[in-house]
């Protein structure tokens, strides 16, 4: 099972709304070889996450929109290169670039982010992806339509379940759309 988190909260390089920017990614998920499109999750809408010396969580740094946000659940079909988080994480980059991305200051405003949440229960500090995300579980915008496409999920380093990890989100702000 491979986890995407889905995210977007600036408009599209033609102006395509932020939900829009959600529903094309999940097409170009859809379309990357070796890989099929399992399940999609409805789409939140959540504040920013700021970064460190920021407002805390749920108040809005200047400009920046709310996210609308969603979680894709995808198999690999072969065992290919599909099966490599290396090879995963270039394709998703490249589906940012196509939506408009340039990448920036960590947690900046972009028209998409896609993160590999976790693919199969693989644990790694590096290289890049590290897996599972390292903030995920901190997370309602992704543990919330996590839940949806992957109830019987466990965190593969804690084994906490999802039910368990939502417990511990409630409070913060996402909320499905």
């Amino acid at each position: 099972m491979i986890l995407i988190g889905i995210g977007a909260n600036l408009p599209g390089p033609h102006g395509e709304a932020p939900l829009a920017m959600v529903r094309a990614a999940v097409a170009a998920l859809a379309g990357i070889a070796g890989l099929r499109l399992v399940a999609v999750s409805g789409v939140w809408e959540s504040a920013p996450v700021l970064p460190p010396g920021e407002p805390p969580l749920g108040q809005p740094p200047s400009g920046q929109p709310r996210y609308v946000n969603a979680v894709a659940r995808l198999e690999g079909l072969s065992g290919g290169p599909e099966a490599d988080p290396a090879w995963l994480l270039a394709r998703l980059h490249a589906i940012e670039a196509q939506a408009g991305r340039v990448r920036g200051a960590r947690n900046a405003a972009r028209p998409l982010d896609l993160d590999i949440l976790d693919m199969d229960g693989l644990v790694r500090a590096s290289p890049d992806p590290v897996l599972p995300h390292p903030r995920m579980a901190a997370r309602a915008f992704v543990l919330r339509p996590l839940a949806e496409v992957a109830p019987e999920w466990r965190h593969p380093v804690t084994g906490t379940g999802i039910r368990e990890l939502l417990q511990g989100v409630a409070a913060q702000d996402a909320a499905r759309i």
